[in-house]
Formats: structure tokens, C-alpha cells, sequence
């Protein structure tokens, strides 16, 4: 896929009318993405979206690519199979809390697990929106909705700390207020060979308005967005006067960096083997009103699943008498269906 022509967004894009609610944050989600894709060095016939159920599901028809519009939550599964017949493809797979994180929970941490070569985009707005509005599985504790009109009673699912647990080799979380950061992560997650999880915190302004201005309003992200830099101490405030440590229990605590030094600070290494520290980390903000990382979490290198098997399959046809799928396939017992 290198050499590729040179595009512009309008190459990435489709003629088919933009349909969500105005206001919504896909539409800046999307608008990165097909900025994004001409800096890519990809072909358009070489790149694929694939989607499951929901608003974000929609991603495809918006693309002036392959794509397919799946079924509620499988669009992890999907894109496995096609990496593994066609490794050569460029494959993403767009999705949003509901679709990925119910129905898909299962798909998506086997993909993460196997580390299939998939960029995986999970549109987090904290609530059901296509079906007008139900409580999802990132929504708070006493969240009120039409299915919890007594708040809802749900444990939510941190998604960077459930894709760490599946021990997924790349996981990063950006938000759709900042073009250029969810570019930045994008671009990461497509150069990384494995699987790739980036988490979008996206406003849903129908259903769920303004559920994360209390981080990603521009006048407080200095003070509430911790910014993940490999190799540096994490701190973040308007004047980097707060930082991040990791304490004797191992988790991660926010402290005033006047009080305990910078040598104090967790040098974040997104390389780190274990993802212990990456963990402890994504735990600190467990809401959406304190203190969030964002950034890249973990990238390091493991043996990719498509080119692993590809290899195997490869080795044992060439042994001899092993390797004959046709004739597996054709073996007793068949049938002839008429």
C-alpha cells in the first residue's frame, strides 16, 4: 500500500448526505478521519470500515471506501475474517459504547487478545442514542434515563481498563473536541502493527448533552486532561503544578507536585511490557468529572494474529502430505444438497 496517489478529503469522501443530529460529535469524528486519510499513504481500494449497529454504525456510508454495515455488536468478528483472508487490507472497525461494549463485549476483547491488525474506534457518548436515549454500559451509576428512571444501578465499563485487561497491545483515548489530538491518536493506532483500541469520548447533544464539558471544554483542559507523553513525568494544571504518582498499593494517586517533587511523578512509558502501571492509570478518572488521561496508554509489540496464522497455514502446506485444505474440505463425510 505504499506510493499511494496523492488524495484529499473529498477523495475520502462520499456524495451520500451526512445524516446525524445536528450538533452530534460523529460529524467532527468524522471530518478528522477523512483529513486524516490522504497524510496515510493508503489507497482507498485497499481500505475497509466496517461497522455494527448504532449512530456511529453509519461511519461506513460516509467513506469514499470498501465498507459494511454489520450486525449489533460483530463488527470485531467481521473484521477478524477479513484480516484473515485479505492481511494485505487496510481494516477499521467503528462502533459506539452500546454496540461494542454489550451485545460486542465478547468480539471485541477477542480481537484485542488475539491482536488481529484492526484499528478499532469506540465512539464513547455514555448513552444509547439511536434508540433515543436508554442508559448504556458506560452510563454512570444513577444515571436517569427512559430504562433507569430511577437512576440507573449499573457498575459502567471503563473501556481503556477493559481493553488493558484483554491485554491489548495498543490502547489510546482521545475526545471530539480536539481535531487534532484525535488525529494524532488515529494516525498512531494505524502505524501500529496489532491490535488497536482508541477510545473517543463524543458528545451526544440529544440525549446526552454535554456529558463530558467538565473535561473538554477549552477553559478547563488544562486543569482536567492529563496528557500521556512517553517518557515524561506525568503532570498536567494550568501551569503543570499537579502531577501523577503511583503509591505503595500500586495505584495511581493525584498529588501537588510542590509537595512531593517531580522525581516523585510515574514517568509514563507506553512501551512498559506489563500494562500494570497503564492500568492504574486509566483508573483514575472512573467518571467523567475528574481529572482523565488521554493519549496513548500502551503500544507495544506482539505477534500479529492474521500474518501468524497466514505463516502456519503457509508452513504446513508445504509439508508433505499435511495442508490440503481443498481436499479437507472435500473429504467424507459430504453431502450433495439438491
Amino acid at each position: 500500500m505504499a506510493n499511494a496517489p496523492v488524495t484529499t478529503k473529498k477523495d475520502w469522501s462520499t456524495d451520500q448526505e451526512v445524516r446525524w443530529c445536528p450538533g452530534c460529535g460523529d460529524y467532527s469524528i468524522l471530518t478528522a478521519i477523512q483529513m486524516m486519510m490522504p497524510d496515510l499513504d493508503v489507497r482507498r481500494e485497499d481500505t475497509v470500515f466496517v461497522s455494527g449497529i448504532g449512530c456511529a454504525a453509519r461511519f461506513p456510508y460516509y467513506m469514499n471506501t470498501y465498507g459494511m454495515h454489520s450486525i449489533h455488536g460483530r463488527s470485531p468478528a467481521f473484521a477478524t475474517g477479513l484480516k484473515m483472508a485479505r492481511p494485505d487490507l487496510d481494516v477499521w472497525v467503528v462502533g459506539g459504547d452500546g454496540d461494542m461494549l454489550s451485545i460486542g463485549g465478547n468480539h471485541l476483547i477477542h480481537a484485542l487478545r488475539r491482536n488481529v491488525n484492526v484499528n478499532i474506534l469506540l465512539f464513547n457518548n455514555m448513552i444509547y442514542g439511536l434508540t433515543k436515549g436508554q442508559y448504556s454500559p458506560t452510563s454512570q451509576v444513577g444515571k436517569v434515563t427512559k430504562s433507569s428512571p430511577q437512576g440507573s444501578i449499573d457498575q459502567p465499563f471503563n473501556a481503556v481498563s477493559l481493553a488493558l485487561g484483554a491485554e491489548a497491545s495498543f490502547v489510546a483515548r482521545t475526545h471530539d473536541m480536539d481535531r487534532k489530538h484525535m488525529q494524532e491518536m488515529f494516525t498512531r493506532a494505524h502505524a501500529h502493527n496489532g491490535a488497536s483500541l482508541v477510545e473517543v469520548f463524543q458528545n451526544c447533544n440529544v440525549f446526552n448533552d454535554g456529558q463530558f464539558d467538565t473535561i473538554n471544554k477549552r477553559d478547563v483542559r488544562d486543569a482536567m486532561l492529563i496528557n500521556l507523553e512517553d517518557g515524561a513525568p506525568v503532570r498536567f494544571g494550568v501551569e503543570k503544578e499537579r502531577g501523577v504518582m503511583i503509591d505503595k498499593f500500586g495505584d495511581a494517586v493525584i498529588v501537588d507536585v510542590a509537595d512531593v517533587g517531580e522525581d516523585a511523578l510515574v514517568v509514563h512509558d507506553e512501551k512498559r511490557p506489563d500494562p500494570g502501571v497503564a492500568f492504574a492509570l486509566s483508573r483514575l478518572a472512573m467518571d467523567p468529572y475528574s481529572p482523565t488521561p488521554v493519549g496513548v496508554f500502551r503500544s507495544v509489540d506482539r505477534v500479529e494474529y492474521s500474518a501468524e496464522a497466514t505463516s502456519q497455514l503457509a508452513a504446513s502446506q508445504e509439508s508433505k502430505g499435511q495442508g490440503d485444505l481443498a481436499g479437507l474440505l472435500r473429504s467424507n463425510p459430504t453431502w450433495e444438497v439438491e
